[in-house]
Order: structure tokens, then C-alpha cells, then sequence
């Protein structure tokens, strides 16, 4: 059996986690996560915790074509924005998203103490990320991933830099 040491694994912290270009980073940089999966080496699919700090979110809303999503709140409280509206999430919550449901989601924490949660989605080899919300388009192909604007023209490496790193 593969145990775990949770605090012994390196944090993923702010827009690293991520990797949006500019300027679709800004607030999804004030959060730290562990990769769990990773640490056992897991393939199919992706398990990570997520400490969302208080003005953060947890990534720009989206939907995935091929990937499932699931949360599991710990504790604290974000809320969850939808295609449908808002809906907060506390601990002991959980949401959602099957693949191909065109239900863009993030959290944000509007809270003033930080918010922790399970995250576990699948790792498809393919995927289309769509941002209904902004000018940005993401799709993998045989493990391969690139962000591009709706237009098709690629993010270049410079739009890859926070402010900090320039």
C-alpha cells in the first residue's frame, strides 16, 4: 500500500498550478495545492487538495469535452458560479461535471479565511477546454496541451510571464 505523507509533498503554489497566459492568471495565483495522485504515480486520473485563499479562484469557469470533474469540500466555503448562477459550497459538499456537459464552472472565495478541497478529475490523453467568459481556448492532443485565443493563434512564451517575472 502506497501511504501518503500529505505534508511532505511539495506545494503547487499560485499560477504554476495553472499555467494561464496573460492575463487570464490574474486571481487564480492565491492558491497552494498537493498533488496526491502524483505521489502514488496515478495515471487515469488526477487527485490534488486545494487551499483557495480568501479573493482567489480556482481557475477561470470552464468546461471540459473529455474530462470528468469531481469536489469535495474539507472546509471553509467558496462559491461555486455556474451557467445557472451561484451556489455556495461548504464543508462536507460536493459538486460535480461529467464530460461534455457545456456547464462552465470556478470556485471564488469571497470568505475571509481560506477554504480547502478535494479535487479529482480524469487525465484524457485528449481534451478541449472551452472559457466561455474569455478570450482563451485550450486543447490537448496525445498528452500535449496548448492555450490559444478563440481565434486559433497561439499564446506565445512571453504571454506565459507574470508581471514579477518580466
Amino acid at each position: 500500500m502506497a501511504v501518503i505523507d500529505i505534508k511532505s509533498l511539495p506545494l503547487i503554489k499560485g499560477s504554476e498550478g495553472i499555467g494561464y497566459p496573460a492575463p487570464h492568471f490574474a486571481g487564480c495565483d492565491l492558491f497552494e495545492a498537493a498533488d496526491i495522485g502524483a505521489a502514488v504515480n496515478l495515471t487515469q486520473f488526477g487527485v490534488r487538495i486545494e487551499k483557495l485563499l480568501p479573493g482567489g479562484m480556482s481557475s477561470q469557469r470552464h468546461w471540459h469535452e473529455n474530462e470528468d470533474e469531481f469536489l469535495y469540500m474539507l472546509t471553509g466555503e467558496v462559491v461555486l458560479v455556474e451557467n445557472d448562477g451561484e451556489h455556495v459550497l461548504t464543508e462536507g459538499s460536493a459538486a460535480g461535471w461529467k464530460a461534455g456537459e457545456q456547464n462552465a464552472h470556478h470556485l471564488i472565495n469571497r470568505s475571509d479565511e481560506p477554504a480547502y478541497y478535494l479535487i479529482i478529475g480524469t487525465r484524457a490523453e485528449r481534451d478541449v477546454c472551452h472559457y466561455p467568459d474569455i478570450d482563451l481556448h485550450y486543447e490537448r492532443a496525445d498528452g500535449v496541451g496548448n492555450y490559444s485565443h478563440k481565434d486559433g493563434q497561439l499564446y506565445q512564451a512571453e504571454d506565459f510571464k507574470e508581471p514579477d517575472d518580466a
